[in-house]
């Protein structure tokens, strides 16, 4: 069965640092492109990061730039997304997604799906 678990969301102060972390299981990482999207309560659902399969190339939204970092282990078959001087507007639930052989960051795009952690930025 091919699943994407994400782990490391919570409740944090603004300013503050959390890990997100995604596990996959069924199926080979090396071969996906991989995403980190997030929904807030009554918005739509928005990229947030990117990874290619190497790790080579990543790409981030203009509203994470410059405090996110997304990264992965291939052989861990883990992927992770550091949130750094988080935001009361960083709060929604984010999702792990991958897309095989993928190029683009898009939601539309990803075939598998993970059920989100909730991460939550307030004083």
């Amino acid at each position: 069965q091919l699943q994407l678990v994400e782990s490391g969301g919570g409740l944090v102060q603004p300013g503050g640092s959390l890990r997100l972390s995604c596990s996959a299981s069924g199926f080979t990482l090396d071969y996906y492109y991989i995403g980190w999207f997030r929904q807030a309560p009554g918005k739509e659902r928005e990229g947030v990061s990117c990874i290619s399969q190497s790790g080579g190339s990543t790409n981030y939204a203009d509203s994470v730039k410059g405090r996110f970092t997304i990264s992965r282990d291939n052989a861990k078959k883990m992927v992770y997304l550091q949130m750094n001087s988080l935001k009361p507007e960083d709060t929604a639930v984010y999702y792990c997604a991958a897309d095989r052989y993928g190029t683009k960051c898009r939601s539309s795009e990803m075939d598998i799906w993970g059920k989100g952690t909730l991460v939550t930025v307030s004083s």
